[in-house]
């Protein structure tokens, strides 16, 4: 039986995930679209920054929910969690702890992290450090619930480039890919207490971040791995299906995204593709329908809307794209040598496209054209983090300090 459409599920355990909250990775469905952004009639020439404060080093994206902000990130060796009050950008609470990186010298441009995304539930805060060190923490007071740092378990506790993959969090259940290259575990823990539930040990981690969706009434978390696409149950270990990913210098970092009745996969090196899940007589394949090497993709995760997936390939130093997800036949093509890295937020009929040079892009969402707004230069460093939405303005972290810019 093939089922024709699903749909990536509104995390149920997220009872926070209000307009403005942008609780984890890529928002309240870890898909870059935002809700009840309230965006002005007509682009202001220049954004108000309300408040910036230091926060430390990294690419962690800052994250929102029920009122209060949360940005991870480095001091020196330490790993730093703070509640920030959106209003002032007042810190209200910091909790740190010791995390001494070495980095791989290819990756020293990239600094010693984090890179990971915390996940906010159920009134707790979920970070995973550069080396795999995973803790709970209280949401309003910071007190930390638990941790596990994994350095008993595997060989090593982070794959080759640090850690980057963001924890997901369903119906209590908080979803992590430990350990590092070549021995790994991607882990199911009861999000209150810590106690594992599950593991699956096909492959190490990649630095990709899990998506969950619901086949044929099967719920499922789908991510990249560190040699393979793979679906797993949520309920248990159980590997449903899996799909080869080989990239230069072992780097899978693209973020799964849905799109129609099809799901979205790309990589460094590999073309983009258009895979339509089926249920065979109880087993689970994975049809190819297109493949688009225009599309390809380093790090950056494509938004879908409205018939239209909105991205940015490597290809060319770097342009924004659009294409038909259903045929995977491209749109449009923006100018090229836009930067290394962008991330999109879709908010009604805008696209918010933030480049690691700190130039942050208005466009207008649709397959015609590419039709820019405006552009506004946001920091005075790198913005590697994902550009978080709020209700009236856009937080941008560069590399040391955050900042609230409002329209």
């Amino acid at each position: 039986m093939r089922w024709s459409t699903f749909a990536l599920l509104a995390l149920a355990s997220l009872s926070f995930a209000a307009a403005q909250d942008w609780p984890q990775w890529r928002g309240p469905n870890r898909d870059g679209s935002a809700a009840g952004v309230k965006l002005p009639a007509q682009w202001p020439e220049k954004l108000t920054r309300k408040w910036q404060i230091a926060v430390g080093e990294g690419h962690s994206s800052p994250v929102t929910a029920a009122g209060r902000i949360y940005q991870f990130a480095r001091t020196q060796d330490q790993e730093t969690l703070a509640g920030i009050d959106p209003e002032t950008g007042k810190i209200l609470w910091k909790e740190s702890y010791p995390a001494p990186y070495t980095m791989n010298p290819a990756a020293t441009g990239h600094g010693k992290g984090p890179k990971s995304t915390p996940v906010v539930a159920d009134g707790r805060v979920y970070t995973l450090g550069i080396t795999g060190i995973l803790s709970c923490f209280d949401a309003a007071s910071g007190k930390l619930q638990w941790r596990k740092d994994f350095s008993k378990r595997f060989k090593t506790t982070s794959p080759l480039y640090g850690t980057a993959m963001s924890p997901l969090v369903d119906r209590g259940v908080l979803f992590v890919h430990a350990g590092g290259h070549d021995d790994g575990a991607f882990i199911a823990f009861d999000a209150a207490t810590g106690a594992e539930k599950w593991n699956w040990r096909g492959d190490g981690p990649g630095y990709a971040s899990p998506i969950l969706v619901e086949l044929g009434g099967e719920r499922q978390i789908v991510t990249q791995t560190q040699s393979k696409i793979v679906g797993l149950s949520a309920a248990s270990a159980n590997l449903l299906w899996e799909m080869p990913l080989s990239t230069p210098y072992v780097q899978n970092i693209v973020t799964p995204v849905t799109a129609g009745d099809l799901m979205v996969f790309a990589g460094l090196g590999n073309p983009m593709i258009g895979v339509r899940p089926a249920n065979l007589g109880g087993r689970w394949s994975m049809q190819k329908v297109w493949e688009n090497r225009e599309a390809e993709m380093y790090m950056n995760s494509p938004v879908a809307a409205k018939g239209a997936l909105y991205g940015f390939a490597k290809r060319d130093r770097g342009r924004f794209f659009c294409l038909d997800p259903a045929s995977g036949k491209m749109a449009w093509q923006a100018e090229p040598r836009a930067g290394d890295y962008a991330s999109i937020v879709l908010a009604g009929d805008t696209l918010l496209m933030l480049t690691s040079d700190a130039e942050l892009t208005v466009a207008r969402a649709t397959p015609q054209r590419f039709e820019a707004l405006r552009k506004y230069s946001v920091a005075d460093s790198a913005t590697w983090a994902h550009v978080t939405p709020l209700a009236n303005g856009v937080l941008i972290k560069d590399a040391s300090s955050l900042a609230l810019r409002t329209w």
